[in-house]
Parts: C-alpha cells; structure tokens; sequence
C-alpha cells in the first residue's frame, strides 16, 4: 500500500544539506530557519514528504527541531533520545536537551546582537509561537514567516501521500458520524463559538467515522475540516481519497479540496474556535480577531471510547495476546546467540498477520538487544542488527493495527542466565508496572498527579527513567493518542473510558534496556468492603495479556501482594489465551504463568 522514500539523512549527507539550506538563509536575510518534526495537520506522525527533520539532519526520533543558524546548529531532543541522536547526526549538529533548555533562551545565547530567525507558519502552533515570540521580547531576536526553505532544498522530495480512505464500521466505532457531529455541534453553541477548525489527522477520522493510510502504521488520511455550530461539516481532502466511500459521509459533509481550505477559512464570520496546541500558526494569522482559543472539540470525546471501542481493543488484546505467546514460546526454543533483532521482527510480525483483522502494525516493532536496548526508540537496521547472545536482556516494544483495536506491548526477555544487576533493575521496573495496575485514585486527577507512582520503586534505588510513564492509545487510530497522559506534564484529567499505557522503564547506556507495558483503560473503582469510600474514586482494567519474564524476577524482592498480582495476572493470562494457541504454545504458557 505505502510507497516508500529514502528520507533520512545518512550523517555525511547532513552537513552539505545544511550548507544549502545556509545559502537560503543568506539569500533571504535570515539568521536562522527552524525545520521541525511536523507537517501542517501537526500530528504526532508525519508522511516521508514531510520528514524534513530527518532528511536535513538524520535524525528519526518522534519529536524534536533544528534550530540551523548561520554558525551553528542545534537540534532539540528529550530524554528518550539522548543515546540515539549521537549516532545519527554529524559533527556540525550540536544536540541540544530539550526542553530543559528553551529554544528562546538558545536563540539568545546564539545571537546575542539579535537576529531573524525564519520559520514557516504552517509547521508551528499557535501556541509554541507565542510561547517563543513572547520569551524574545527585547531582546533583539525576532521571528519571521517564511516559506519552507527545506523545500526549496529538497529535490527529490517525495510526493503527498494519496492513500485511500475507507468507513471505519458502526459494530466498532460504536456512533455514528452523524451523532458524533451533533454532540460536539452543541458544545460550540454552548460555547458561543459558530465554527471550529480541526486540523488533526485522528480527529478528522474519529468524528467522520473513516479511515486512512497516508501515514504507514497509522490508519489516518491527511485533510482538514470546519466543524459548524449546526454539526455540518466541510471536508478539505483530495476528492479522490473518498472514492470509495460512496454516500458513506451523508448529507451533512461537503468536500472540496485542501487548497480550499484557507479561503473558506477567511470567509467565516466568527467566533471560530481554534486549539492552540495543535492549530498551525498559518490558520491564527488567516481568522485574526475572529479566532477564540479552545480545546479542540474531538479531543476529549475521542478520548472517552465507548463501550463498542473499549469491547473492540479488549478482544484485539487477546489475539493480539496470542501471537505473542506463539511468538515467545519460538524465542525460547532458539538457542542463544542463534538469532538476531532482525529475525525477531520478521517473525514478530509474521505471527500477528495470521489475523485476518489486522490491517498493519501499529508502529515500527523495537527489538534491542544488550547495549541497543537502552536506546528507547531503537529501531534496527541491517547495520546495528545485534545477535540475541546469552546474558542479554532483549527489549521487545510492538503492536498491532486491528479493525477492532490497536495495540502496543512491551516484553523484556532474558536470553540465556542473566546478571544479578539486570534482574534487580526488572523487577523494580515490575513493582512500578505493578503499583500503577493496583492504583485508586480520586475522580479528578490528571497523569502528572499519580504516574510517580510508577516510578518510586526504581527512585528509591536511585534510579528513573526519561520518558513518560503512559501515552494515550486510539480505537483502531494513532498508537499515541492525546490529550491524556501519565507524565508530570500532564493535566488532563484522566476519565472513565480512557485507554493508556502502563510503561515504566531502565536504560543503561552502553549496557542494557528494560521496560515492561500493558494497556490499561479507566474504569470506576469498585466499592471496597466493608463501606463506602468517602470520594468518588477510578482504577485501571488491564487490557493486554502476555506473560512477564519469571526468570528475571527476584522474588525476593517483591511483597506478598505484588506476589499475588503476578499470580493473578498469569493465571488470568493463561485462562485467556491458552484457547488460541497451539499445542506447544499451550505447553510453553502453562510453565510461564505458573505461580512464583
């Protein structure tokens, strides 16, 4: 289905691409031009027309930016990809740590006498220009529009992607689009708001009940929408996308083209919402003072799945649940050092597409073994593929695209006898998972209140982790999912309804990885025994069912009712799953999930 393009910079190609991308900057009178991970829909995940990121720089990470100026050039990572950057760019860019260092105060330090920095309209929100243009206020620095001079660069840029759409069906969006449309219609009336600008890609998809593959791995058409107070809708998406959509988007949804989208923009008489967290700036500068500032009106609802969606992902689970027991029991049938990361992929995947509902994987499988594990978002190619030798811990991170679910597990396996070190770090790693599984909670709170939780058995050792505890997960959509995370950033109150990930984790440079993920949905906390609880309180319902690697368990470790929750988990993973593998995988399970 995907067409695939060599995007990504090798580091010796980086630095004459950015010597042509400087000529731009002279030529235009600018000292500096932002290139970030984003395209103008501003989702998570971008198609190869618009990895500008990683054709300029090497990079592959999710999230970042280059900020290349005319002497230097930075390029702002996070925490989960500190090790992986150093081994994709070239000398002449310098990784900066993002966002502990702000992309204001680099610009200050960098140009002391002032500059213009250029950057174009479309890749940035609104509110990440703000937040910059107002830091830069006095001092000099000044942020300029501009067209997209990567592109000009960029001549063999890969082409818009023209993927078809498809309906996504009633039995698992569990609404129809029309619903949809009228309910969140009443929300902009309540609001005094005549219309909303929906720019993300998953959003577009969830509210019209449609799906899409402009994006491999996320079933998502890129397009743009207008949401009015009387729950019409205009769709701005190339016509032949939808051609096999027959009368599918009804009555009430108009389509014209992207192209379009501006000008119909421009003529709408106001107030007209816009979310300054995912609207590009381009669409603030084009409503002007008709533009109000809100959340994105699918957000939430998107967030909130129903009882089809949350019945959906929980059967998916299970099959899904399956093909890694199959693939698990094979793992350790292989004697060490007769495997590599590329052979676990290949068969990883294999496995899964023995279900005929799955339609692809949900994101690029990580398989990193010894030292390529403490890279959080490895991703093997044919010259870092390790062999799975003994002594190794192997990080196995995958997931599946299903009709009725998507999917995303975290497995760490031991090959061969591990280390003493290795198996006390896993089984702090497991006591996080696990107090996060067992949690209550008062109705309310957000991920940034409870994901430490998550962490405090590795912090009492001295030790953490730099990514999120948990990312929100879509119904047959994007793998990572808004607005709901567990992360200390986070304050959006987590609801019943809510699917997310569980996924506490150790990297050692240099020596090894661990992480251990279950899915896990929002569910009102039953009443204890005994009384009721003063508050009205929620807790998790995993979702995901595979067993954890008893061998790098110390047991000793563990308190009795940690005991008791991998007890319980095992023996409902092997009443759950046992039905749907073979005969050997039914062999191999049983001693998996004995008791410890």
């Amino acid at each position: 289905m995907f067409q695939t393009f060599d995007v990504t910079a090798r580091p010796e190609q980086g630095p004459p691409r950015l010597a042509l991308l400087r000529a731009e900057l002279e030529a235009e009178g600018l000292d500096g031009f932002l290139v970030p991970r984003a395209d103008a829909h501003q989702g998570e995940y971008v198609a190869d027309h618009d990895a500008r990121l990683a054709w300029l720089t090497g990079f592959t990470g999710s999230a970042g930016f280059c900020a290349a100026l005319r002497e230097v050039a930075g390029v702002f990572i996070d925490g989960r990809y500190r090790t992986q950057v150093k081994a994709q760019v070239a000398a002449e860019f310098t990784p900066v740590p993002w966002p502990e260092v702000q992309l204001a105060d680099w610009l200050k330090a960098q140009l002391p006498q002032g500059g213009r920095v250029g950057y174009d309209p479309w890749l940035h929100t609104v509110a990440e220009i703000g937040r910059t243009t107002a830091a830069l206020d006095g001092t000099g620095v000044e942020m300029v529009r501009s067209d997209n001079l990567v592109d000009r660069i960029w001549e063999d840029q890969p082409p818009v992607p023209m993927q078809p759409v498809k309906a996504h069906p009633i039995e698992f969006a569990g609404e129809t689009a029309a619903s949809k449309c009228a309910r969140l219609a009443g929300g902009l009336r309540a609001a005094g708001h005549r219309a909303a600008a929906i720019t993300l890609p998953d959003s577009i998809m969830w509210l019209l009940n449609i799906r899409g593959a402009d994006i491999p791995r996320n079933p998502v058409a890129h397009g743009f929408a207008i949401l009015h107070d009387d729950g019409r809708v205009e769709l701005f998406m190339a016509p032949g996308k939808l051609k096999d959509l027959g009368d599918h988007l009804g009555d009430g949804v108009t389509v014209a083209e992207p192209a379009a989208f501006l000008h119909r923009l421009a003529a709408l008489e106001g107030p007209v919402r816009l979310d300054k967290s995912t609207a590009p700036q381009r669409l603030a500068d084009v409503l002007g003072d008709k533009a109000v500032y809100g959340e994105e009106p699918c957000a939430l609802p998107k967030a909130r799945k129903n009882a089809a969606e949350i019945k959906g992902a929980a059967e998916a689970h299970l099959r899904d649940g399956a093909a890694m027991v199959e693939l698990l029991c094979w793992l350790d049938a292989q004697d060490p050092g007769s495997l590599t990361e590329i052979d676990v992929v290949m068969r990883l995947e294999a496995v899964r597409r023995r279900d005929n509902a799955l339609q692809d994987i949900s994101f690029e499988t990580i398989a990193g073994t010894g030292p390529n594990g403490a890279v959080m978002h490895y991703r093997v190619t044919e010259e870092s593929d390790s062999r799975l030798e003994a002594g190794h811990l192997l990080v196995l991170d995958s997931g599946g695209q299903y009709l009725d679910g998507t999917t995303d597990i975290t497995r760490t396996i031991g090959i061969g006898a591990v280390g003493a070190e290795e198996r006390a770090c896993f089984t702090r790693v497991l006591q996080g998972m696990i107090a996060m599984s067992r949690l209550r909670w008062p109705k309310g709170l957000a991920g940034q209140h409870i994901e430490a939780v998550g962490r405090l058995p590795l912090w009492m050792a001295g030790q953490d982790f730099n990514h999120g505890l948990g990312h929100g997960v879509g119904a047959y959509l994007s793998v990572h999912e808004g607005p709901q995370r567990l992360s200390r950033v986070s304050d959006v109150p987590l609801e019943p309804g809510m699917i997310l990930s569980n996924e506490p984790g150790y990297y050692r440079e240099g020596g090894f990885g661990i992480r251990i993920e279950n899915l896990i949905v929002v569910e009102p906390a039953p009443a204890l025994p005994g009384g009721d609880a003063e508050r009205e309180m929620l807790c998790w319902r995993t979702l995901t069912f595979a067993p954890i690697d008893r061998r790098l368990i110390v047991v000793e470790m563990l308190t009795a009712d940690e005991r008791g929750w991998i007890d319980a988990y095992h023996a409902a993973v092997a009443e759950k799953i046992a039905p749907r593998v073979g005969d050997a995988a039914r062999d191999w399970l049983k001693a998996a999930t004995a008791p410890l």
